[in-house]
């Protein structure tokens, strides 16, 4: 148990978790921004500047799966994703930090930014052959079938009850940050993939007593199929810390999918460039482009509160599309 901490007085206070943030993650009003696009009172969560390597709010849910696989003994972390995956970069890097290999199961081109690093931190990439998502979550269970103890092994994008548990964590992060500025947003946007982020606000801020509307920006799934997905994950969320589930009618979806995962429109994109020019904000075509267009194009300010809009991070794909240039 080496390196690992423990929280207190939360419902996660009994759950290993091995350190990796150095947060809490700034929570700031982004004026420029505001002028420059003309919409309302916009606050930013900064889960870019988490502070480890470049992993964004992979982060989160890491401290806990890699917790977990330090109190079992693993020696292998086990997981996957495709070539645009952030959360197999920070996955890799993470395993490094608590003394575990990695192993990497991956579908499609493995020439990314993102696998590239992987590698560089030491993680073994096994292909599986195919370019269909599904299969990697049955490679990974596969394979600590295969290894047994010694391995410790999670979906691709660490969307688990257990992993939901780092972004509940964000949400009691955030809404001491709301009380200590007396701020009450009406409206949270985030990104959402495999649904674990969203899952983890939602038991949050249900933990700690913040009733605030949440707004999911699907990248990668249909509607009904995320929705599904996200309210199953946010209940075994809540079943694990102790607590009730989150209402379902907390969680509105959107879906900005458009012309594929990983691959913002040109809309999207100009969005991310005032960003960029505005505030310094990087943003990558997987998550954070779509999610930031959608606050400016599909969200009505609410009349009780600030939108807050969570900077997932991304670091690396967005400076990618940054050097590629204009579609």
């Amino acid at each position: 148990m080496s390196g690992l901490v423990r929280t207190t007085a939360l419902p996660w206070a009994e759950l290993a978790r091995f350190p990796l943030a150095a947060g809490p993650t700034p929570l700031v009003r982004a004026h420029r921004l505001e002028a420059a696009l003309g919409i309302g009172p916009l606050l930013v969560k900064r889960d870019d500047l988490i502070g480890f390597g470049v992993a964004g709010n992979k982060t989160r849910p890491l401290e806990f799966l890699v917790g977990a696989a330090v109190q079992q003994g693993a020696r292998v972390f086990v997981t996957g994703g495709g070539p645009g995956s952030n959360f197999c970069a920070a996955a890799a890097m993470a395993a490094r930090a608590a003394g575990l290999a990695c192993e990497l199961h991956v579908w499609g081109d493995p020439r990314s930014a993102n696998l590239a690093l992987a590698t560089a931190a030491g993680a073994t990439l096994v292909p599986t052959g195919g370019s269909v998502r599904e299969e990697v979550d049955e490679q990974v269970m596969a394979r600590v079938a295969q290894l047994g103890a010694s391995a410790y092994g999670v979906p691709r994008g660490g969307s688990t009850a257990l992993g939901a548990v780092g972004f509940a964590a964000g949400a009691a992060e955030v809404a001491a940050q709301l009380a200590a500025a007396d701020v009450r947003p009406g409206l949270i946007v985030l990104p959402v993939g495999s649904g674990g982020s969203v899952a983890g606000l939602l038991t949050g801020l249900a933990a700690v007593g913040l009733d605030v509307p949440v707004l999911g920006v699907s990248v990668s799934r249909p509607l009904d199929e995320i929705r599904a997905k996200v309210l199953e994950l946010a209940a075994g969320c809540a079943a694990l810390l102790g607590c009730a589930a989150p209402d379902p009618g907390a969680l509105t979806l959107v879906d900005a999918r458009g012309p594929g995962f990983g691959t913002a429109s040109e809309r999207e994109r100009a969005h991310a460039r005032e960003a960029l020019w505005a505030e310094g904000l990087l943003l990558d075509e997987t998550y954070g482009a779509e999610a930031f267009s959608a606050v400016v194009d599909l969200v009505d300010p609410p009349a009780d509160g600030p939108v807050l809009w969570w900077h997932t991070g991304g670091l690396l794909p967005a400076v990618g599309s940054l050097l590629k240039g204009p579609a």
